[in-house]
């Protein structure tokens, strides 16, 4: 980094804190402390209004700020969440970009905006379980994939594909990227194999992005493309069951994931009728779990196999 560019960093770092050691930035920048007390000098005498306390650090003088955008508490709160989803589900090179994004929009703030997010910096966490990575490669490209989208240029990559454990040179068009289950993923037309392909980005071992441009309107959207492969199974099977009301608190989020269509509350119990894609011997394991708090209404069907699972078990815990 050359020194007008350190320098508007700096300014931009005092701004985001109301007081900022000169060891911060010396270590931010990897410099000494020498060369920050002649940079800081240097904006002084350009005519930024930098105040110093002994022992403290360095601030700017109240009501100094370089853009003229304000943030309410509120849109401030909001966008240091982002921040903490950004660590946790994006990748390195977007974590950079967002980081150098959010010390520019701190450096904006008024001062009590500014207490607030340190307080609130705090408070805030993001806890996920992660899955093992498939791939010794982290997740690394999402800026140039962005600039691939952005300025409509081709990438070349080398790819490893789930069925094999070679790489395969790929030029791609890209069309869009999506996030699921703690994967960032890249929709692409595959120059080499003639058709749409999903890539996974952590099977990515290296990108470049080319000078090469594509005509986007060849292409259907990313929208189109997650419709037609991601779009629900038609169900299969109608399950009705009453569950407790003891036990039906429990159920959260997974009654819907089975497919649930009504619910009714009756005196002591809950009856649940479900349109489910899941074949029925996986809805049969599901309710197996709640034991005697559940009763199935219909089909037969399902009745006859959680009985034969429940002897199964017994069978398995009697030997």
């Amino acid at each position: 980094m050359n020194r007008i560019d350190r320098l508007s960093a700096i300014l931009i770092q005092l701004q985001g804190k109301k007081v900022v050691k000169a060891a911060e930035i010396a270590e931010r920048f990897n410099i000494s402390l020498r060369t920050v007390y002649r940079d800081v000098k240097a904006l002084q005498e350009s005519g930024v209004p930098i105040g110093a306390e002994a022992g403290t650090g360095y601030y700017i003088v109240e009501g100094y700020h370089l853009p003229p955008v304000m943030f309410n508490r509120e849109e401030a709160a909001a966008l240091l969440t982002g921040e903490k989803l950004m660590e946790h589900f994006s990748d390195r090179s977007n974590r950079q970009q967002f980081s150098s994004a959010m010390q520019k929009i701190r450096a904006v703030l008024r001062g009590s905006e500014k207490d607030f997010l340190e307080v609130l910096d705090e408070n805030i966490a993001v806890l996920r379980n992660r899955m093992p990575q498939e791939d010794e490669f982290p997740n690394r490209f999402l800026t140039d994939i962005q600039q691939a989208l952005g300025r409509q240029l081709v990438l070349q990559m080398e790819y490893r594909a789930a069925q094999s454990n070679e790489f395969t040179r790929r030029s791609v068009e890209p069309i869009g990227i999506y996030h699921s289950n703690g994967t960032w993923y890249l929709i692409a037309w595959c120059q080499l194999r003639n058709d749409y392909r999903n890539f996974r980005t952590d099977r990515i071992r290296n990108m470049h992005l080319t000078s090469e441009a594509y005509d986007k309107s060849r292409h259907i959207t990313l929208q189109q493309y997650l419709e037609q492969h991601t779009s629900a199974p038609a169900a299969e099977h109608t399950f009705k069951v009453s569950f407790t009301q003891r036990v039906a608190r429990y159920l959260g989020n997974q009654k819907y994931l089975y497919g649930l269509v009504e619910e009714k509350v009756t005196d002591n119990q809950v009856e649940l009728t479900f349109m489910s894609s899941y074949p029925l011997e996986y809805f049969a394991r599901w309710i197996l779990m709640w034991g005697n708090d559940v009763t199935i209404i219909c089909p037969d069907e399902l009745t006859a196999r959680l009985k034969e699972l429940a002897r199964e078990l017994k069978e398995h815990y009697d030997v």
